[in-house]
């Protein structure tokens, strides 16, 4: 689905998926955790529907449920001990604690690279980095085409040798296994294919060649540069609010965050708005839809 903010200027998109990430990835608070994961399972719920609902609840949540159990029976920190394994090490509610974060960070990391595959396209990614960078812009594109082609084709292989009555999933393990080498096989000699007729396509277009020309289609018009104003004022601040450590939080040896004061709650107030502005964006748009709809 290509939503209001997936239609903004690439540079818009790269930099608040940066920003997302990267907050996601430093802030241990729960508070911050929870802001994060919950945003980016309703954008990837708003871009990929009930598929990305699925996949949510399919490996999210087991995920999450695997490092919260691992995580204590490995690290024994914290003062709050809840009971003792049979080796006598503590079960404390810190490690506990400590290892759903783990696992919230985790997994907003991944909803938030879902959600970045879906918006930043591989065009996207090359109009960005063309010019820098143009050799590792254009591998990195192809690459991560590449990989849902070739799970697509193996998917394509593997039905029509079950079609012949060649079923990895059914049979003797020789056989299985002699299966899976054949549609292997063939999946790798379509990708060879694939790739000598990509390298003969770019070359009848000139790729390489001194002087040539790119046509463009991103615009950076009025609400691109408005995000870019909103997204660097939820960067810095947020930024100050860590700095600060208004957005700190400790789970060794015990339990201990920054206190609610009103600047602390302003701190995660913005970040909140920072990491729901592309559904923001998308409601606002289908309500002015709908209104238009109506007057007419």
């Amino acid at each position: 689905m290509r939503d209001t903010f997936s239609r903004c200027h690439p540079a818009v998109n790269f930099l608040y998926f940066t920003m997302v990430l990267a907050f996601s990835m430093i802030f241990r608070h729960p508070v911050s955790l929870a802001v994060s994961l919950a945003c980016a399972c309703a954008y990837a719920t708003l871009l990929g529907g009930r598929s990305a609902l699925r996949f949510q609840l399919r490996w999210m949540l087991p995920l999450m449920l695997l490092a919260a159990v691992v995580n204590p029976a490995f690290n024994h920190y914290g003062v709050t001990i809840l009971a003792y394994f049979p080796n006598g090490n503590p079960l404390t509610l810190e490690s506990i604690l400590y290892g759903l974060a783990a696992a919230a960070m985790l997994a907003a990391v991944l909803m938030w690279f879902y959600c970045y595959n879906a918006v930043v396209t591989s065009d996207k990614f090359v109009y960005l980095f063309g010019r820098l960078i143009p050799a590792l812009s254009l591998v990195l594109s192809m690459a991560l085409r590449f990989v849902p082609r070739f799970k697509q084709q193996f998917g394509v292989v593997a039905d029509a040798q079950r079609c012949l009555g060649r079923d990895v999933s059914s049979g003797k393990l020789f056989a299985r296994l002699k299966t899976a080498i054949k549609i292997f096989s063939i999946v790798i000699t379509w990708a060879l294919e694939n790739a000598i007729t990509t390298a003969d396509s770019m070359r009848s277009r000139g790729y390489g060649e001194p002087g040539r020309t790119a046509f463009s289609i991103y615009r950076f018009d009025a609400r691109d540069r408005a995000l870019m104003l909103w997204f660097g004022f939820c960067g810095v601040y947020v930024a100050a609010g860590a700095l600060a450590h208004g957005m700190s939080f400790s789970y060794s040896p015990m339990l201990r965050g920054a206190p609610w004061l009103p600047i602390t709650v302003s701190f995660q107030a913005v970040y909140l708005l920072l990491c729901l502005t592309p559904v923001l964006m998308e409601c606002y748009s289908r309500l002015v839809w709908r209104k238009r709809e109506a007057r007419a």
